[in-house]
């Protein structure tokens, strides 16, 4: 059945779907939990008396956003007994994501691990009104506080969010270019190569969920990132690697033994990569089969 065929809560849902799940995996990081919210926001969606919403996508937005934040918390408790390093969960996205810069930047995965630094509150006022142009009228509606009381909570996130980010943004044939050094390295196993392509203070994320090899805490530097990434390729099997689009942006998806291994991106700064993430926890790997569209708007 399409949406042009079913009753007017379907079809404003399925027309507004995309968005609202952009909106939910950037607060929680995690494509699983955010279907579970989008299931969660369908139902109650379905039972509000649709004559009584003046603006549908506000009131979608509205619902998904709650539910989302309370989520978040429950996601906080959970990475409080993860095996070491938690990384969000990587996205296979559409060709459209990496043409358009600001949202492939909100959700790339080096801003996603900057979104983890900030509290449930935070992390939910940034991303709805610097990213989504909510306005505090409605988050003040969506948080239950006052708009006053939510400009202080954006004012400390947008601080907090600035002394994290990339400087700069990087052109998308720079990045393409660097992960291509990457290919090659895992391809030829030369590993050692990577080293005039990072940063001397390089800062290396690795998450294996307890499931498979990762290092519990980050790995700094240029030499330990190669001898780290070098243990790994070889411990399983010869790595091969396939470039592809995650999070927006430039990634590489490595396999041994033909299954898929992890997922690795990278963040560039002044033509250097000064970090990388590397998403081996299986369960985090359900997305890359296919691409996931999201939206703005």
């Amino acid at each position: 059945m399409t949406a042009s065929t079913t009753d007017p809560a379907t079809r404003a849902f399925v027309a507004h779907r995309n968005l609202l799940f952009t909106i939910v995996y950037e607060m929680l990081g995690s494509a699983a939990d955010a279907e579970d919210v989008l299931q969660e926001t369908w139902l109650r969606w379905s039972e509000v008396d649709l004559a009584q919403v003046r603006d549908r996508r506000a009131y979608l937005v509205r619902i998904a956003s709650r539910l989302a934040l309370t989520r978040l918390r429950t996601l906080g408790r959970r990475k409080e007994t993860y095996v070491g390093t938690w990384l969000p969960e990587p996205l296979r996205t559409t060709a459209d994501v990496a043409d358009h810069a600001e949202l492939a930047e909100s959700v790339s995965m080096a801003m996603m691990v900057v979104l983890e630094t900030l509290s449930p509150t935070e992390r939910v006022v940034f991303i709805l009104h610097e990213v989504f142009d909510v306005g505090f009228g409605e988050l003040a509606e969506i948080l239950d506080k006052k708009p006053a009381a939510v400009r202080q909570v954006a004012h400390r996130a947008r601080a907090h969010v600035a002394e994290r980010r990339p400087r700069e943004e990087v052109p998308a044939a720079e990045a393409r270019a660097i992960m291509a050094s990457f290919h090659r390295a895992i391809d030829t196993g030369d590993i050692e190569s990577l080293v005039g392509v990072l940063d001397p203070d390089v800062v290396l994320l690795t998450d294996g969920g307890g499931i498979r090899r990762a290092s519990v805490h980050p790995i700094v530097g240029a030499d330990n990132v190669v001898r780290w990434l070098a243990g790994v390729a070889y411990r399983d099997g010869e790595p091969t690697a396939r470039a592809t689009v995650v999070n927006g942006q430039p990634a590489l998806e490595v396999s041994v033994a033909g299954e898929v291994d992890g997922i690795l991106t990278a963040r560039v700064e002044a033509s250097r990569v000064t970090g990388l993430y590397y998403v081996r926890n299986p369960f985090k790997l359900l997305h890359v089969d296919s691409a996931v569209p999201l939206a703005l708007s």
